[in-house]
């Protein structure tokens, strides 16, 4: 099974759906726009012209799509980026929008300063 790449237009090839590594994230260029390599969950990490590689996690939550901004690559690492994705899939089934938790988190924080 194949889809086109996830890339900007100038790069029109086909990919299978394969679950990211850190290889292909280490490989993985700047190019004129960004662009986002897909693992799995709605977890991606977006590649800037500036060559930052972000994680990002799309959700929905009451019927809305949002997407979660997570430290990026190599900070976090790909297997602490899907563990984040299993957390915040866990809230989401106990009721909790994780773009809200981490809000309060970060509140709570700057009360404690």
């Amino acid at each position: 099974m194949t889809r086109k790449a996830l890339t900007p237009s100038s790069k029109k090839s086909t990919r299978r759906l394969l679950k990211l590594t850190d290889s292909i994230l280490l490989k993985a260029k700047p190019e004129e726009s960004s662009y986002k390599l897909s693992d799995s969950d709605g977890l991606y990490c977006e590649i800037t012209p500036a060559g930052s590689k972000l994680w990002r996690i799309n959700y929905r939550f009451s019927g809305k799509q949002r997407t979660l901004y997570l430290p990026p690559y190599p900070e976090m690492s790909l297997q602490e980026a899907r563990d984040a994705v299993r957390e915040e899939k866990r809230n989401i089934a106990n009721g909790i929008d994780p773009m809200e938790a981490k809000k309060r988190k970060k509140e709570n924080i700057a009360k404690k300063k």
